[in-house]
């Protein structure tokens, strides 16, 4: 139960552990003088009814990330005002729970991930993209690269379903870009690419093996993991050794945390303050 005065924001995912959300927020908030908290809420699937339902009323949750496996699965509880982002993507990772009691949704995902290359002096303006995976943070990084107006964009991901229905929905909103899903990752051309992606969790663990072969990678690719934790993926490793410009998910991360906290609080973000508390946690 949250009793007093004090706001109450959080992630809910499963797991959530690894994030280093809190920091950045709870640094915002110190930094603003704002009495408020950011909490980790590990929401089982089976359980994430119960979190909307049930865990928002009784603890006064104001606003929260989404994170995987819930992106999508969280979109059906929306029941205000939804973002075109959220429309097109099916997916959601910020929701805000507004003073009735209903909830509205937008996705900050896509737009981190555009302010991150932007500031990485990467334009995907007749760029070719290989993309590796299709779940909810792959749509808002797909459809952030649609709208650059790329060469080509290719997805794979071991469902080929979500992969064919991800490539729908690039052929949908941008019917001007070629978009087409791969069935395997020899199929994404990385050796032609400009830009590569991982939007999944392999590279998480130690025990993950090398989602493409070292003999594909250039020093003319940039090679983007979203995985932040570790710092540096095996994939992100073999392409440094390979020459490649590399970025992992922390400037994704921090951008769409920023346009979150504007979001729920109407406040701009402290951006350098969220980074510096980013970074101290990276490196420890």
């Amino acid at each position: 139960m949250n009793n007093g005065t004090r706001e109450l924001y959080g992630l809910i995912g499963y797991p959530v552990k690894h994030s280093f959300s809190p920091y950045m927020h709870n640094a915002a908030f110190e930094y603003l003088k704002m009495d408020a908290e950011y909490r980790l809420f590990e929401v089982p699937p089976e359980k994430l009814g119960e979190f909307f339902t049930k865990t928002i009323v009784e603890q006064d949750i104001k606003g929260f990330n989404v994170t995987i496996p819930h992106k999508e699965a969280a979109v059906p509880f929306l029941n205000a005002s939804v973002s075109q982002s959220v429309r097109m993507n099916q997916a959601v990772n910020t929701v805000r729970v507004e003073t009735d009691e209903t909830m509205s949704g937008c996705n900050s995902d896509g737009m981190g991930f555009s302010l991150d290359l932007k500031e990485r002096g990467f334009d995907a303006l007749k760029k070719r993209v290989s993309l590796i995976g299709a779940g909810g943070g792959a749509k808002a990084v797909a459809t952030s690269i649609a709208v650059k107006n790329p060469a080509k964009l290719l997805i794979f991901d071991l469902d080929s379903a979500k992969a064919a229905s991800l490539c729908d929905i690039v052929k949908e909103f941008f019917p001007s870009v070629p978009v087409e899903a791969v069935s395997s990752v020899e199929k994404l051309e990385v050796y032609q690419a400009d830009l590569l992606i991982n939007a999944t969790p392999v590279g998480m663990r130690e025990t993950d093996p090398l989602a493409i072969k070292k003999e594909w990678l250039s020093p003319d690719l940039f090679v983007y993991d979203l995985i932040y934790n570790p710092a540096e993926t095996k994939l992100l490793k073999a392409a440094k050794d390979a020459g490649c410009r590399t970025a992992n998910g922390l400037g994704m991360l921090l951008y769409q945390g920023c346009l979150a906290f504007e979001y729920w609080t109407g406040r701009k973000a402290p951006v350098d303050v969220m980074r510096k508390a980013l970074l101290e946690r990276l490196h420890g």
